[in-house]
Order: structure tokens, then C-alpha cells, then sequence
């Protein structure tokens, strides 16, 4: 082949090339372009720099070799630099470091030249035709798109979208549904990666997205945004909850999604293989919100644990099988779609535990404040938790127990704080016996009992406090799929927060000198504080 003996051949094979990969035709001159200076190496030598020029119009091409203008004295490849006596034959007004253009011959290609031209031509076009499907994808995760199943491999489903190449990978599929060469297939877009072997697409049908869109496809409310999808759960192929919210009071968002007859939610059930959808109305209030999400069954009371987000559900004795469902199906998803980890007791297990907490309770005033049964009995039932609640309330609320005149009142208070007076004397001659230093006291919202366990977990001084993380202290939950396992802090069992856990470490690391007190900020979040108190702390360590 020769590269002289038709110009407008190459622009033809560029226009065709252009045309099928859906690329730009520059880039596919540049690729023949280097192509041709390739093969030209492969004659002039493999060192000479050569570049290969195409016409985009008249499909002309021009060869020539570069030369670096480099002092005599410096020459030592002729393949790539000139002498300045030379170059200044070539162009009076070179200087060192110039670039001399020297125009080659045509010439004829042979048969190792025209097939390495070639690979470089593909591997160009490969190149281009991966950049151009990365930007055309890149912007389309969220969506849903519709392909045609090309082959399937090992479970996998190769997608054919036109343009582009997609996968679904087995576990990113409906359980229980199969595909042969030539199925049509909708799914979702979840993540677009460059890779050595181009723009990897990745398709799902079990992300809890799909059935979101697949739902704003359907709900013409959705779409326009006058009904919100707030949160969605799914078990694929089984069982899904989703939450809607309408901005406006006239519509009703469920029956938005249901549609007339159900033809909304069918036409969402079909394409998801007979997944059972929950429509579950969203609310602020997440007690409302719980109790909604944990249809069909009733609740009769809920007990909200804000600080651990847990909240505890009372349902009827023969509605706890439809509460926690097949495999504890319901209250998973519930769990899922509210964020929350969700504890459900039958009433008959409430009544038992009530009792059981009202009878320790009785133990413990009998035993602590030196009275019989009865009054015990009715310290608890009025609402007492515990001896310290007794010592520090209001003298009035005793006396109003039936039964309690001042003195009777006054008496039991005296009690209360005579024993906290020797649990604590108790309490500092451990603390001293595990050598936890006095200064730890001044640590605003740390009692003698904390100090007594941080002595027992090798916490002494305010260093060994101010060096602790919150999870230390506080403990921290882990999940793995959908369970949930409690590590359990230093201070488990004191009642804090996290949030106090924090205040603590940072009031630590500002008594031991490790960073300076931090300013109130109105409206700030103390945890951010606390995670930069954290790194600085780190630094300096």
C-alpha cells in the first residue's frame, strides 16, 4: 500500500470509522495520523522523530522528521538533533534548542508496517469510542435505562444498550429470575468506573432505587414532584416498603401510588417479578412513622430511645407473627426504612417486664433506705427509678404519696442521702485503692462511680482520659447485613450520651493542655468539635 496513491481513501476510512463508533472523525485522523508516523519509524528508524500530517479536507499527506538544534559540541544522535552549522543551511535564523522540519518521501508500506499501522489505528479508536461511552454514562447514574440482553456469563447479564456495553451482576438480580440472549431488560444505573477494559457499566434490579424510579415513571405526582418518595426498602423479589409524602393536602399520596384499581402498583409489581410493595404514608414524627411502617400489624404503645435511635414497639399477643413477618421480614424492612433498630414485645412480655422492674425497684428502696414492702411498693409505683431521685427531689412530691406526712417524707429523704453519703465514701476509697488521680474530678459531668471504672479500665489520670475516643467510652454498635451487635464503653450502664461521652474527652484534653478550649458556637454541633479536637489531639500526639 502506498500512502500517496489515493488522499481521499483515507478521509473516506476516517468518515466510516467516524460514522460507526460514534466518535469524533479528528480523532480518528489523529489515530491514522500516528498510525502512519509509526510505520514510518519502522523505514527511517525507530529513534527518528517523525510525524505523519493528514488535510482533513483534501486528505493530503505530509511526512517530515524533527530535528533538535543542539551545539556541535553537544551532538551525539543524529537520528534526532543538528549541528547549528546545519540547521542554519536549512534556516538562517535557527538557534539552539529550535525544532528543524525536514520533509520525507512518500512511501510504500510493507506487510509487518501495514499490520502494526493498523493495531495502533484500533487500539486509538478502541481508546476514543471507551472516553466517549465514560462521558456519555458518567452523568447517567440514577437512571433507569432499557437494553437488550447480549449473552450471559456465569450469572452475570451482559447488556447491549446500543452504544455501550452493561452488566448486571448475579447478585444485582432478582432472585429467581433468568434472562436468555435477546430478553429486553430495565435497571438502574448505580455506578459508572473507568477500567483497563473501558467504562464498566453497572446495572442493578435490586437496588432500592429502581423501584423508586420505576415508581416515578408510573406516578405522574412522583414526577412532578407534588408526591415525595422519602425512603425505600426492599427484599428482592419478596417483599418492599416504601414511604411517600405529598406536598399538597388535596392529594393523597398512597392512593397516588396505588392508582385506580391498583393499576399503578401492578404495572411496579409486574416489573419487579410479583414483589409485594407496602405504601407506607411518611411523618416527621417517627413515632407515627414506625407505627406506619410496621403494617399491617397494630401497635398499641411505642418507647423512643433517641440517643441509641432503638425505639421498642408493644404490639397485641396474636399480632406479633404479623409484626416481625416470615423470617422477621416486616419489622427488617421496617427497620430499613426508618432508621431505627426496632424491639418488639407482645403486651403479655411488657406486663412481665413492668413487674419485673417494679418489683426490683421495691427490693431496692427496701434495702437501701431501711423501710418494709409497702413502702417500697409505693415509692416504685409512684415513678421512683432510683435512691438518688428520692435524696434531691422536692420534699412536696413525697408528702403528696398517700399515706406520707412531712415528717414520714423528711425522714426518708434523710435515708436516701445517708446512703448515697456511704456509697460514695464507698465509692472514693475504691477509686483511691485504683490509684485514679484527683484531678479527674474536676472533669465536669464525671461522678465517683464513673471514676471507679475508669480505675478498673486503666484510666488514672487526666492524660489516660483525654488520649480515649468516644467509642471507648460510649460503646458503638456494628452492622453486618441486618444484624446488629452492641460493643459495649467504659460507661456502659451510666446513662450518658454520646454527645457527654465527647464533652468529657474534650474537657479532658483541655485540662492536660493538649488544645486550647473550645469557643461556644449558638447552633453549632458539638460532635463536629469534638471530631476536630480529635485530629488536632492526634496531631500533637
Amino acid at each position: 500500500m502506498t500512502v500517496s496513491a489515493n488522499r481521499l481513501e483515507l478521509l473516506q476510512i476516517a468518515d466510516a470509522v467516524s460514522r460507526e463508533k460514534a466518535i469524533d472523525r479528528a480523532i480518528v485522523i489523529e489515530a491514522m495520523e500516528d498510525a502512519i508516523a509509526k510505520a514510518a519509524r519502522s523505514r527511517y528508524g525507530a529513534e527518528t522523530d517523525i510525524h505523519a500530517e493528514i488535510d482533513p479536507r483534501t486528505g493530503e499527506l505530509r511526512l517530515s522528521r524533527h530535528l533538535l538544534v543542539v551545539d556541535d559540541a553537544d551532538l551525539d544522535n543524529p537520528a534526532t538533533q543538528i549541528s547549528l552549522i546545519d540547521a542554519r543551511r536549512h534556516n538562517p535564523a535557527a538557534q539552539i534548542g529550535d525544532s528543524i522540519s525536514d520533509t520525507l518521501p512518500p512511501f510504500d508500506f510493507g506487510r509487518i508496517a501495514a499490520q502494526s499501522a493498523k493495531q495502533v489505528i484500533v487500539q486509538k479508536v478502541r481508546e476514543a469510542e471507551r472516553d466517549r461511552q465514560y462521558e456519555e454514562y458518567k452523568d447517567r447514574i440514577g437512571e433507569i435505562v432499557n437494553g437488550a440482553v447480549k449473552r450471559v456469563e456465569y450469572g452475570n447479564v451482559i447488556v447491549d444498550m446500543g452504544r455501550a456495553e452493561a452488566i448486571v451482576r448475579r447478585d444485582e438480580l432478582i432472585p429467581r429470575e433468568t434472562f436468555r440472549p435477546g430478553d429486553r431488560i430495565r435497571a438502574y444505573v448505580y455506578d459508572v468506573r473507568r477500567e483497563t477494559r473501558g467504562p464498566q457499566i453497572f446495572l442493578s434490579r435490586t437496588h432500592p432505587q429502581f423501584m423508586a424510579k420505576l415508581f416515578a415513571q408510573e406516578v405522574p405526582e412522583i414526577y412532578d414532584n407534588v408526591v415525595e418518595i422519602k425512603a425505600v426498602a426492599r427484599d428482592p423479589g419478596s417483599r418492599a416498603k416504601i414511604a411517600v409524602i405529598s406536598r399538597d393536602s388535596s392529594i393523597d399520596p398512597v392512593g397516588a401510588c396505588v392508582g385506580m384499581r391498583g393499576s399503578r402498583v401492578q404495572a411496579v409489581v409486574q416489573e419487579l417479578q410479583g414483589e409485594k410493595v407496602d405504601i407506607i404514608p411518611w411523618s416527621h414524627d417517627a413515632a407515627t412513622f414506625i407505627v406506619n411502617a410496621l403494617q399491617p400489624a397494630e401497635v398499641m404503645k411505642v418507647v423512643l430511645d433517641e440517643d441509641s435511635e432503638r425505639i421498642e414497639v408493644v404490639v397485641p399477643d396474636e399480632q406479633l407473627s404479623l409484626a416481625i413477618g416470615r423470617r422477621g421480614q416486616n419489622v427488617r424492612l421496617a427497620s430499613q426504612l426508618t432508621g431505627w433498630d426496632i424491639d418488639i414485645l407482645t403486651e403479655h412480655e411488657e406486663s412481665e417486664r413492668r413487674q419485673k422492674e417494679f418489683a426490683e425497684r421495691t427490693a431496692i428502696f427496701m434495702e437501701s433506705l431501711d423501710v418494709d414492702e409497702v413502702v417500697g411498693q409505693l415509692l416504685a409505683s409512684e415513678g421512683f427509678r432510683s435512691v438518688e431521685e428520692i435524696a434531691f427531689v422536692e420534699l412536696g412530691e413525697l408528702t403528696a404519696i398517700q399515706g406520707f406526712d412531712e415528717d414520714t417524707a423528711a425522714e426518708i429523704q434523710s435515708r436516701a442521702q445517708g446512703y448515697l453519703a456511704r456509697i460514695e465514701a464507698e465509692q472514693d476509697a475504691r477509686r483511691k485503692e485504683l490509684g485514679v488521680a484527683d484531678e479527674l474530678r474536676a472533669i465536669d459531668g464525671v461522678t465517683t462511680p464513673m471514676l471507679v471504672a475508669f480505675g478498673e479500665n486503666d484510666i488514672r489520670t487526666v492524660e489516660d482520659l483525654a488520649g480515649c475516643a468516644t467509642d471507648e467510652l460510649a460503646g458503638w454498635s456494628e452492622r453486618k447485613g441486618h444484624d446488629v451487635t452492641r460493643h459495649k464503653g467504659i460507661l456502659d450502664g451510666f446513662e450518658i450520651s454520646r454527645q457527654e461521652a465527647e464533652d468529657m474527652i474534650i474537657a479532658a484534653r483541655v485540662a492536660a493542655g493538649w488544645i486550647e478550649a473550645p469557643e461556644p458556637v449558638d447552633g453549632g454541633d458539638d460532635g463536629e468539635a469534638a471530631d476536630a479536637a480529635d485530629a488536632e489531639a492526634a496531631g500533637q500526639a
